[in-house]
């Protein structure tokens, strides 16, 4: 899951930075709304955690003028106790959420979670592909019913793939949704963690492959007549 975090207080956003990460979150980080914009502009977000007092523009000009392009990315708005004022505005202008300073962390990652759904059409948080799942209220994937022991890089493909699970998933687009824009790991990085992926879900009933031209996709496997493993549907793919 992709989030854009819009927040001017560097040790409030390190610290946030850090936590979603571990938390299985790619998380890019605007310290302006300049910057966000160039941000939202170029990338593909699964939400926007958008703070309001920014040094060089208020944080509802940023939403308005994203609504006004028809941006639809869910928005998180950090707003300040007691800005009644603030949140009126902000639903009006079309936020998704609200949280207020000070908050819990464990909060935030459940909104977060809650609004990417919604904006999905959505309502259940689990994602299934054969005996793969994962729960976005917990960040947990489970293989078998075992949990998986994923890194965050790991994890933030693996639910890219499964959230198109059947449906290949283009190699820039993959690339985005694990690696941040400050991060000096070349195009092909996402083959490493591709590789690693892949090995995790040995021997079990989903497989990654590639699918020339097109990118890579997470499919399940049916077990034939002749008890061997083929894969389920009509895609073709090209393998490692």
């Amino acid at each position: 899951m992709r989030i854009l975090l819009v927040e001017d207080e560097l040790d409030m956003a390190s610290w946030l930075i850090r936590a979603l990460t571990q938390s299985g979150f790619v998380a890019d980080h605007a310290p302006d709304a300049r910057t966000a914009e160039a941000f939202i502009a170029g990338t593909e977000y699964d939400a926007i955690v958008l703070d309001l007092r920014l040094p060089d523009k208020h944080g509802l000009s940023v939403l308005a003028d994203m609504r006004n392009a028809d941006n639809r990315t869910p928005v998180l708005i950090l707003t300040a106790q007691g800005a009644l004022q603030d949140r009126v505005r902000g639903l009006n202008l079309g936020a998704d959420d609200f949280l207020t300073k000070p908050f819990e962390l464990v909060e935030l990652e459940a909104r977060l979670s809650a609004l990417v759904r919604r904006s999905r059409g959505k309502q259940h948080p689990r994602l299934q592909c054969a005996s793969l799942s994962y729960d976005s209220e917990s960040h947990a994937f489970t293989l078998r019913g075992t949990l998986l022991s994923l890194t965050p890089r790991e994890q933030a493909a693996l639910t890219a793939l499964l959230m198109r699970s059947g449906a290949p998933v283009g190699k820039p687009q993959l690339y985005a949704k694990v690696f941040t824009h400050d991060s000096t790991a070349g195009p092909d990085a996402i083959e490493v963690v591709l590789h690693r992926l892949r090995r995790k879900l040995a021997d079990s009933d989903v497989r990654i492959v590639t699918v020339r031209g097109l990118g890579y996709m997470l499919e399940s496997i049916a077990e034939g007549p002749d008890g061997l493993n083929s894969p389920a549907g009509a895609h073709a793919p090209t393998g490692d």
